[in-house]
């Protein structure tokens, strides 16, 4: 079964990592993802950009509303994801462990089974 494992941590707190700092970080996270690769279980993985990049399209009584940023302020913030086969959610959790020892300071890594949606598409 496939996997999504969102990570979440603070904006803040990441975006004033030093540049040494935050290759550290990703030579670590590098370090995992390559463990997970090689047992043939990685799929997609992505780093999102701030969210002082993001877009949100919200649904408005007078149609679609576009305004900057993300919609929810919160204390932590969607940073990316890891899209992971597993056999159990046991070995998906097994695996958020392992990034979230990789990665600095707090954070929450959310688990979510993924299934594939492709409209129209035949299946057998």
């Amino acid at each position: 079964m496939l996997y999504a494992i969102l990570c979440y941590n603070s904006e803040d707190v990441v975006g004033s990592w030093t540049k040494q700092e935050d290759d550290e970080v990703m030579a670590r996270l590098g370090a995992v993802q390559e463990k997970i690769a090689e047992a043939g279980k990685l799929g997609p993985v992505v780093r999102l950009l701030p969210t002082t990049a993001a877009t949100t399209l919200r649904k408005g009584r007078d149609g679609p509303l576009v305004i900057d940023g993300p919609f929810a302020e919160t204390k932590e913030q969607f940073l990316g994801f890891y899209v992971v086969d597993c056999e159990t959610l046991d070995e998906a959790l097994d695996i958020a462990k392992e990034l979230q020892a990789a990665n600095r300071g707090p954070g929450a890594y959310e688990i979510r089974p993924v299934s594939i949606f492709r409209p129209g598409a035949l299946t057998t």
